[in-house]
């Protein structure tokens, strides 16, 4: 997903001005702030003159008190619309900002598993902190600063041609020479930054993954290996960040020795004309007052683009994630799915992970009857999991179709076919929460009988209760201060609670130890009676209770029948139990 853009499409600029645009009234509000200081601005240069010719030159007392209470003034009016401004343009970059995590959030979370799998979970992490805030910063910053500044240059240009109009066409013709870094320095900001932010993604990436996979890191003793790594990448990051700071740092250099050869020829053109009689002190500095004081908005703006450049890059990186396609679609007015005995049906099916990789399931053919127990075997790779996962669209065939109580399940809301199936994933998958809390995301309004009921069924109640705080005892990120098979009974309560009609057990109890399995396999068959179930498994000796069994062999059915039909069969299943049962039988 990762993109280049040379800027914001014209589409993307109209989202965020439409989006600016909903805070009009705060936006008219701040601009009036940013008249006032602007006039405030304005206002110190003007009264230049008026203190050299009618304090300094002519002596003139009166002027000695009117002048300085109209400095407090100035002052005072400039202050308050500083403060109004800058309120109120941040107040509008939070609500943005918000509105972009949300928006974010919401569309990864939306978006199907095929997304989240292919993308680093560092970049989309990268896009939800660091991209959102240079926007902000793009935002209320650059606001701010384009309306004072246009406003303050409007002052300043009011007070220069008011004072001198002649002196003012002539430094005008040198001047504008200081403008043009901005556009070429901008345009390498926002190339830099683009490396940068997704240097930055990556490094979150490769943060998130090692300290996840710190235990096996130590246990290997890859410590120096992963140092190594992560100094090449903040090498890199750092070499990025000095090219953007260069260009920043020499942008204002360069303007200032431009504007320098302006402030020069004003002096020498001005104090030539005062010499001459054709002008006062007092007008010449305040002339030249107004235009040094113009510089600093002229120079704020050189700067402006840079934040305007880097909130760009960001702002596309943004777009790429919330224009991304949903490829599990909707029809406008889906079926709902109901009841409780519910068939599932492949017809024909062929699914493949990508336009140009291969098939991983060729011409499945197959029907599960209401309550029946269909397990699913074969070697790793061979398509067992993908089989599974067409069932609640987590992805879509390529050909054919599979249907849920005789419905094709792209005809059905994805919602209404979720919540009549239930899942136990080969790894499990739990929050930093309570234990209550994990269960409970099976229903989200269950009362806490139901989820003591629930933990019994799974056998896990004992030893939740043996923790010190009990249901209310939280179990780290991803469970880490359970085990391996507290996580799965964990886990089996929460599809307990759910009491969907299609239940999916994905290698459910593979972290169990001899003893806790046997207890949740007890619980497991109560909870597939009446239940459409499908069972993943490597272990042929955890199957005997299936229905019907299916081999699956490179994305084919190779063998389907009950346990005693393909051991009388003595074909490929025949082969797998028996090279299972062999160790076990060398340990007796």
């Amino acid at each position: 997903m990762e993109k280049r853009h040379p800027g914001l499409s014209k589409s993307r600029r109209k989202k965020i001005f439409d989006l600016v645009f909903k805070y009009r009234m705060r936006l008219v509000i701040a601009a009036l702030c940013m008249v006032v200081v602007a006039g405030a601005n304005g206002a110190m240069a003007f009264l230049v003159k008026p203190v050299i010719d009618d304090i300094f030159v002519a002596r003139n007392r009166e002027m000695l008190v009117l002048i300085p209470g109209l400095a407090v003034l100035v002052f005072l009016l400039k202050g308050m619309g500083t403060f109004g401004s800058e309120y109120l343009m941040n107040h509008i970059g939070e609500r943005i900002i918000r509105f972009f995590r949300d928006s974010l959030y919401e569309r990864i979370t939306d978006l199907p598993l095929a997304f989240i799998q292919k993308e680093k979970t560092g970049a989309l992490m990268s896009r939800i902190t660091n991209d959102v805030n240079i926007v902000k910063g793009m935002v209320s910053t650059a606001v701010i600063n384009i309306f004072r500044d246009f406003f303050s240059i409007i002052a300043f240009l009011f007070v220069i041609f008011y004072r001198d109009w002649q002196l003012a066409c002539g430094a005008f013709v040198v001047l504008p020479l200081a403008f043009y870094p901005i556009l070429v320095f901008g345009r390498k900001v926002r190339r830099f930054s683009i490396g940068t932010q997704e240097t930055m993604a990556e490094l979150n990436s490769f943060l998130h993954e090692t300290f996840t996979g710190s235990k096996i890191i130590k246990i290997f003793n890859l410590q120096t290996f992963e140092k190594k790594r992560f100094r090449q990448k903040t090498g890199r990051l750092f070499q990025l960040e000095m090219k953007k700071v260069m260009v920043k740092a020499l942008s204002s250099p360069v303007m200032e020795f431009l504007g320098g050869l302006g402030i020069a020829f004003i002096i020498w053109f001005g104090g030539l004309r005062v010499i001459n009689g054709t002008s006062t002190p007092g007008i010449f500095f305040s002339f030249l007052t107004a235009v040094m004081m113009l510089y600093d908005p002229v120079k704020r703006i050189s700067k402006l683009n840079n934040t305007i450049q880097e909130g760009t890059a960001a702002a596309s990186r943004i777009f790429d994630v919330l224009e991304e396609e949903q490829t599990i679609k909707e029809k406008p007015d889906p079926g709902v799915l109901r009841g409780r005995t519910l068939d599932v049906a492949f017809e024909k099916v062929f699914f493949s992970y990508g336009l140009n990789e291969a098939p991983a399931l060729k011409n499945i053919n197959l029907t599960v009857a209401p309550g029946e127990v269909l397990a699913i075997v074969g070697m790793s790779g061979g398509g067992k999991t993908s089989l599974v996962n067409l069932v609640p669209r987590l992805y879509d065939v390529t050909a054919g179709r599979v249907t849920v109580g005789g419905k094709d399940v792209r005809d059905l809301s994805v919602k209404s076919l979720r919540d009549h199936i239930s899942i136990v994933t080969q790894e499990p998958i739990l929050f930093n929460e309570t234990v209550r809390d994990n269960i409970r995301y099976g229903r989200m309004d269950a009362t806490d009988e139901q989820i003591t009921a629930a933990a019994k069924s799974a056998y896990a109640h004992d030893f939740i209760t043996g923790f010190p705080k009990g249901y209310d005892t939280l179990i780290g990120e991803l469970g880490s201060r359970l085990s391996g098979g507290e996580k799965q009974r964990i886990c089996i309560a929460r599809a307990l609670i759910k009491d969907a009609p299609v239940l999916i057990l994905d290698e459910a109890t593979s972290a169990l130890d001899s003893q806790a399995e046997q207890l949740v396999q007890k619980a497991l068959e109560n909870l597939m009676k009446g239940r459409t179930s499908f069972v993943i498994a490597h272990r042929l000796s955890t199957i005997d209770y299936a229905s019907r069994i299916v081999l699956l062999k490179n994305g084919t059915i190779a063998e389907q029948g009950t346990r005693a039909q393909l051991m009388g069969r003595k074909g490929v299943f025949y082969t797998l139990a028996t090279l299972q049962a062999a160790p076990a039988s060398a340990g007796t």
